[in-house]
């Protein structure tokens, strides 16, 4: 029997402000520890929270985003649970009301693990949000054999919670929306998203059922993942448990287990609660938000999104679609990409050599594209020099190596640097007219049909020359003095 997986995420992504989400404390990353608090975000009896409004825009600015409708009013919740990671046993969230309703994540085709590209199952798939809502972040727990430590720096920080429908169908889509929903945050200056850093964490809620069952199968949480890669491996292990207990007569049980990336293999941690659990009621302390002002401040900071910036480039400078989708899936290198395509006479060329040349050669030497040291003016400046017939393709690859160990420095000085000043074209002329009266029955041979020939001459051209001529311009002038 085949069975059907159904796949619904959560994702939590600490937001970048300068403050945590109910305090003044900083909200910064890898401070010492316990360094950033106070009463408020340590719980202590008597602190009162102040909402942070940056925090509240930048969550509606997700939803026009991710196109959700923000509810006119949206009030704040107590989320009871009893943890050290949370002292005063509750945690600021909203439940009924959140800043963010409806809307969804477009899967990109490139964010795909490399090995599933050729054969996506639905390609422009949009996976439904069913709402995204605001709450504090707990503290840091660090487990070891001899007790557990917490740091509470990150305890108030600003956490949005993006919640999807049960609408991924694959390992490989959840991989593929986690990519996806990063860039568009970071599209947004949201937040970081790294998860290394535990600035975007997942949990998964994973059930299967037998194909032609309408129902949905018992659903199981995976807990804090937080690498998409990991998140993969354990969902196609989870997948296959459930199968199995299945197969074999079994039933699932409703619990959460936790992603053992070593062992291979998820664990359970506890049977899982449900909302009642939680015992949500209002904050007594938190007046309701009025959304109508915020939600039109935030629409002027809607920024251009990958797929409209990749739709654009295909448009303006005819780059292939896959091409646009590799050069927006970056902001800092669609921008970078724009500074050296706009006014080029040979955008796709452009993008060729961005794609090929400059990604190929970051990646060897472990930089990204915020380090690069190639400016944007200069590759458009050694690309038109290539168009122009003034560098050979070979010559203008070791010019672009030498512009990395020479930042800013000029594409026709290292030229020149180089050797590489184009001929005097009566030479060359002179020298194209020499290797034909010397070759005679290769000449023939040409004429007589065998057209793979003239390379053979260009060669010999360019040997003469000592690598100055243009083999493009040696080539087209040999086809024109043969008539071929």
């Amino acid at each position: 029997m085949k069975y059907l997986p159904t796949i619904g995420l959560e994702v939590h992504v600490q937001l970048k402000t300068a403050s945590k989400m109910f305090c003044a404390c900083p909200a910064e990353y890898g401070a010492e520890p316990n360094t950033h608090t106070c009463p408020t975000c340590l719980g202590l009896p008597g602190a009162l929270p102040v909402i942070n409004r940056g925090a509240v825009e930048r969550t509606v600015l997700a939803g026009l985003l991710l196109g959700c409708e923000t509810p006119p009013v949206s009030k704040w919740d107590r989320k009871n649970y009893f943890y050290p990671d949370m002292p005063k046993n509750y945690q600021l969230s909203q439940y009924d009301l959140p800043l963010c309703l409806g809307g969804g994540v477009p899967l990109y085709d490139h964010c795909y693990p490399k090995d599933a590209q050729k054969d996506i199952g639905h390609p422009g798939k949009v996976v439904g949000l069913t709402r995204i809502h605001l709450e504090e972040d707990v503290a840091k727990s660090t487990h070891a054999p001899g007790g557990t430590t917490i740091d509470f720096n990150r305890a108030g920080t600003p956490l949005m919670e993006i919640v999807s429908e049960p609408e991924l169908a694959s390992p490989e889509e959840v991989f593929a929306y986690l990519g996806s929903l990063r860039q568009i945050l970071i599209y947004g200056d949201l937040s970081d998203a790294d998860m290394e850093k535990g600035q975007m964490r997942c949990d998964v809620n994973i059930s299967v059922r037998p194909e032609g069952q309408e129902e949905f199968g018992t659903k199981v949480e995976l807990k804090n993942m937080n690498s998409a890669s990991a998140v993969r491996r354990a969902l196609h292990y989870e997948i296959d448990r459930q199968i199995k207990v299945l197969q074999s007569g079994g039933e699932i049980v409703q619990s959460t287990r936790r992603w053992d990336d070593d062992l291979g293999e998820t664990q359970q941690m506890r049977i899982k609660e449900s909302d009642h659990d939680y015992r949500y009621f209002p904050d007594p302390d938190l007046l309701p938000v009025r959304t109508a002002e915020i939600v039109a401040k935030m629409r002027a900071d809607v920024p251009e999104l990958p797929h409209q910036k990749a739709a654009r480039f295909v448009a303006e400078f005819g780059v292939s679609e896959y091409d646009a989708s590799v050069l927006s899936s970056d902001k800092a290198l669609a921008g970078y990409f724009e500074s050296a395509a706009t006014g080029s006479p040979s955008p796709k060329k452009v993008a060729n050599w961005v794609i090929n040349n400059l990604l190929g050669e970051l990646n060897v030497r472990e930089l990204d594209i915020a380090n690069n040291p190639v400016e944007a003016e200069s590759l458009a400046a050694l690309v038109a020099m290539v168009e122009g017939g003034k560098l050979a393709n070979n010559q203008a690859k070791e010019v672009f190596a030498k512009l990395f160990e020479q930042p800013g420095a000029d594409p026709e000085a290292v030229a020149k640097e180089l050797g590489f000043e184009p001929a005097d074209e009566g030479a060359i002329d002179a020298v194209i007219d020499e290797v034909v009266a010397a070759n005679p029955d290769k000449v023939a041979e040409i004429q007589g049909g065998n057209e793979k020939l003239v390379n053979w001459l260009t060669g010999q051209v360019m040997k003469a020359s000592k690598g100055k001529a243009n083999p493009k311009a040696v080539t087209d002038a040999l086809r024109t003095k043969l008539g071929v």
